[in-house]
């Protein structure tokens, strides 16, 4: 995968419940976050978040806790053909390499984009963080790879996080700001892998 200038970092929320969802509900995309990174300078610019309403799905209070967003908030969102537009015209998300903490947030547009028939709106070129960062941060190469979630992997980079967990903003700013430290002490070669 050849670099760009830019990669779009990508993180999302879903509506969630403690335990199984109800009946006849499912998983769906509520809160996109968005951060661009200037793969040069190693400098993640301004987070934004997306809000979508939800379209199968109701905003639990367990889901509310965990991620802050109300059924009010996701009331005055975006359908989610809506916010893939948005991804598409204001983010370029089709021409930039994207990438996101681990393969869910990629998998969780593909089932939501196949299920509702709405045109996929990232390029093919992803790279999971995760997995990147369990790559550059492996001392022996000979050893299985160890991941580890977003703010294991911010503390073990000496990072704090900003901002409030679990809110795709916030998320997306964070992972942006991991992957500038990694493109900072590994180059940009690390994004060929």
């Amino acid at each position: 995968m050849k670099p760009g200038s830019r990669v779009l970092v990508v993180d999302v929320e879903a509506t969630c419940w403690r335990g199984h969802p109800p009946p006849g509900e499912r998983r769906e995309i509520i809160e996109i976050g968005v951060c661009e990174l200037d793969i040069q300078r190693a400098r993640p610019g301004p987070a934004y978040s997306i809000l979508v309403k939800p379209q199968r799905s109701h905003i639990s209070e367990f889901c509310t806790r965990l991620t802050s967003i109300t059924p009010e908030m996701a009331a005055q969102g975006i359908l989610f053909n809506e916010a893939c537009t948005v991804l598409r015209r204001d983010y370029r998300s089709c021409e930039l390499i994207w990438s996101s903490w681990g393969k869910d947030d990629r998998k969780m547009f593909e089932e939501q984009c196949a299920t509702l028939r709405v045109s996929y709106p990232f390029s093919p070129q992803h790279i999971d963080l995760r997995r990147l960062f369990a790559m550059v941060t492996r001392q022996d190469k000979s050893v299985k790879l160890r991941y580890v979630g977003l703010l294991k992997a911010l503390e073990l980079a000496g990072l704090q996080y900003r901002g409030k967990v679990h809110r795709g903003v916030d998320d997306a700013y964070n992972t942006a700001r991991l992957l500038a430290m990694m493109v900072q002490q590994h180059g940009t070669g690390i994004l060929q892998a």
